[in-house]
């Protein structure tokens, strides 16, 4: 496989495990359970899952109070869909 393979399947994988850490804060949150820490959210978002996290955030209505992840995440998102844009442009080579 190449670069441009992996690059994508690690997208992937990083944005559906944001979008179920959302979901599952959330059901956490319901239940009042111990909650994930707003840093692995946030770590997670950073390290490219921030669609995932904008999408969980708008599915599962968490975390849509805080100015920060209401307003960070999709900001968030827009640079990382830039840096990707980029970064495919460079890795993939038919």
């Amino acid at each position: 496989m190449s670069l441009f393979t992996y690059f994508i399947i690690y997208l992937c994988m990083v944005n559906i495990l944001a979008f179920g850490m959302m979901g599952f804060d959330k059901n956490r949150a319901r239940r009042q359970k111990q909650r994930i820490p707003e840093k692995q959210l946030w770590g997670v978002a950073l390290l490219g899952g921030a669609l995932g996290g904008s999408l969980g955030m708008r599915r599962f209505r968490h975390k849509t109070k805080h100015s920060a992840f209401k307003f960070g995440f999709p900001l968030l998102m827009i640079v990382e869909a830039i840096l990707v844009g980029y970064l495919v442009l460079e890795l993939y080579q038919p």
